[in-house]
């Protein structure tokens, strides 16, 4: 585990490239079902799978891109075609049987408990900008669920990697309230995620295009934009349906898919007490 803070982005991202990326438990539980069926089970059922665990979708496409065949001139942006490149069972060989990040952090229960919040949030802004990207009728939303699912990697390799430094982000930003997020960041890491979360993906070879999605500084493009939105409004919604900040996500997303508000909330799962009353004064406003 990583206890001190390294010198550059750089350091950390050869600390994280010599780590072995870990599997959430139930993915391996999963994966140790679907084997037991091995000839009938399809690529897509295998991606719906991977598709729930950020670790696991990273360490997928890290794989295929550092066993890239020399003959294969395009990237790889999804996870069912990262498996239907490699074949069912040369997957189940290869990831069949991961550590997890339970085990790997046994001794470390708070972070354990940092760690699956994070994953959570990336697993409903997967999930949200996947119906963000049907109802905009994308050109490939599979491609864009990808994007939302890694957006939270680097921090996600901070709590499996280095859980006492990222308790100690936390605690600064309970010590201080309303101290910015980067702030704390980089006055422990010595780094913020964000840089590095770009600078990771850029050196581990992610496709292109999935770097593009991730990448909140081209948000005016609609499908960044549609990625962008998913997470702040999965940031916002793991404080609680009361957060300050949700509104304006509301709005934002509203005004991308040219639909209510009222309709965005309902559509993400807000309690009728939060939608009813904009529903009510969007009526009145006919």
């Amino acid at each position: 585990m990583l206890t001190t803070p390294l010198n550059s982005i750089e350091s950390y991202i050869a600390y994280f490239s010599e780590r072995e990326i870990p599997a959430l438990r139930r993915s391996m539980r999963a994966l140790a079902e679907l084997r037991e069926h091995e000839e009938r089970v399809s690529g897509r059922s295998l991606a719906a799978e991977v598709i729930r665990d950020p670790l696991l979708a990273l360490r997928v496409l890290v794989y295929l891109e550092t066993h890239r065949h020399r003959k294969q001139n395009h990237d790889i942006t999804t996870i069912d075609r990262a498996i239907m490149m490699m074949g069912t069972q040369p997957f189940f060989e290869r990831f069949g049987n991961l550590p997890t990040v339970e085990s790997t952090l046994a001794g470390h229960p708070k972070a354990l408990v940092g760690l699956l919040h994070v994953i959570s949030r990336a697993q409903h802004a997967a999930r949200w900008a996947r119906d963000f990207a049907r109802i905009r009728h994308d050109i490939n939303v599979d491609e864009v669920t990808v994007a939302a699912l890694l957006h939270e990697a680097a921090e996600i390799l901070f709590w499996s990697f280095a859980p006492e430094l990222m308790q100690k982000v936390e605690q600064l930003k309970k010590d201080q309230p309303g101290l910015r997020s980067v702030v704390a960041q980089d006055a422990i890491l010595g780094v913020t995620i964000r840089d590095l979360q770009l600078a990771l993906v850029e050196a581990w070879h992610l496709p292109e295009l999935l770097v593009t999605l991730m990448n909140p500084d081209n948000a005016l493009n609609p499908r960044i934009r549609t990625v962008q939105l998913a997470c702040d409004l999965a940031r916002h919604a793991a404080n609680g349906w009361g957060d300050p900040a949700l509104p304006d996500d509301y709005t934002a997303i509203s005004e991308l898919l040219h639909i209510r508000r009222s309709t965005v909330m309902q559509n993400v799962g807000a309690p009728p007490e939060y939608w009813q009353a904009t529903l009510a004064a969007e009526i009145d406003a006919e």
